[in-house]
């Protein structure tokens, strides 16, 4: 279960392209032209964080972020390979009282 909403997600994202265009020099317009993305796709994305999956990913390659993008939604490695696994874990039991004092 995740702590973050999808909206805050789609803002983070957006902010993030948005200061990466910027660290690079790069205005909208030219970052439109380099990814292949309408200007304004892309000042949509900037301002609601909306856009389709394809077109985040052109602006991400235009900035040369599509491979960190790539390897992060690679699942990593889990010691489980299966829930009869996970279940047979060794967890410490816990209190279920407070501490008396």
């Amino acid at each position: 279960m995740s702590l973050i909403t999808v909206r805050k997600a789609q803002d983070k994202l957006a902010q993030h392209l948005r200061s990466q265009r910027l660290a690079k020099g790069l205005t909208q317009a030219g970052l439109a032209e380099r990814s292949g993305v309408s200007l304004a796709t892309l000042r949509k994305f900037e301002q609601k964080g909306a856009i389709s999956l394809e077109s985040f990913l052109q602006l991400a390659m235009a900035l040369g972020l599509l491979d960190k993008l790539v390897e992060a939604a690679e699942p990593s490695e889990s010691d489980f390979s299966s829930i009869d696994d996970v279940l047979r874990e060794d967890r410490p039991t816990r209190r279920k009282r407070g501490w008396r004092t």
